[in-house]
């Protein structure tokens, strides 16, 4: 077994975090749990057999088997690893995940990740729940995924664009701006957006506000004036005209119709 199938859509059910401490009764142990997943961060050297199949330990290595799956280690003398036993969900967004990993640069968060939840466990099971999760997004994450055809993918150019638009929304933005932080012409980004959305820069930055705008109004106490300025359009008169346009009706409507 080199991969395994993994939902994450939900956090786990954590049954035990710990350290275990492995070799000095035997240097060979083989068991299954029937049905918990097994998260092990390991601190050794051992050579690992899952369903059969063989892996290495090694310091900073991360496995992650599935239930009822049978295990197979052969220690070299005193082993230590943090483990999580836990449920993971059933259905939703499947991820392939392989069995074991080099944690890499990531090594120092899992590690206090793992630690946190072990600390948790004994007071607020419900925390080390949420470090488990936390460190299996990032387990997840290890290894890229397969390359993608690059016609399928965005342009790096229109990627590092919605960025910088996401994140200064309330802010003015021109599209001369945003091809200034994308690193390209403000032409060249006005066909690569075009190819990637289907719209203009401009067209997006607008509906993006707007639909900032409307969250707000439905699910937030903010004043008009406030939401407006906070998506970036100051006049509220302009403000007034864009949710009309956008949404479909004025900015009290819209909000008194979630009311």
């Amino acid at each position: 077994m080199r991969e395994v199938a993994v939902c994450l859509d939900e956090p786990p059910v954590v049954a035990n975090v710990g350290v275990g401490i492995h070799g000095p009764a035997g240097h060979t142990d083989v068991f299954r749990l029937p049905d918990l997943w097994q998260l092990h961060l390991y601190r050794y050297e051992a050579d690992l057999t899952v369903g059969g199949t063989p892996h290495t330990v090694r310091p900073g290595r991360i496995s992650l088997v599935p239930p009822a799956t049978t295990v197979r280690y052969r220690y070299r003398g005193r082993s230590e690893h943090l483990y999580a036993h836990l449920r993971l969900p059933v259905g939703g967004e499947l991820r392939s995940v392989p069995v074991m990993q080099d944690a890499g640069p990531e090594l120092p968060a899992l590690s206090a990740l793992m630690l946190q939840a072990v600390a948790a466990w004994p007071s607020t099971p419900v925390r080390a729940a949420a470090e488990v999760w936390a460190a299996l997004w990032r387990v997840a994450h290890l290894t890229p995924p397969a390359p993608q055809d690059p016609r399928d993918s965005p342009h790096p150019a229109v990627t590092a664009a919605i960025s910088h638009i996401e994140s200064r929304l309330a802010d003015p933005l021109t599209v001369p701006d945003v091809a200034r932080a994308a690193g390209v012409s403000h032409n060249h980004l006005t066909r690569l957006f075009r190819a990637a959305t289907g719209d203009t820069v401009v067209a997006y930055i607008r509906q993006r506000r707007l639909e900032r705008a409307r969250h707000l109004l439905r699910e937030s106490t903010l004043s008009i004036s406030a939401i407006a300025a906070t998506v970036g359009i100051h006049d509220l008169q302009a403000f007034n005209k864009a949710c009309r346009r956008e949404l479909g009706a004025s900015p009290r409507a819209v909000r008194g119709a979630q009311r």
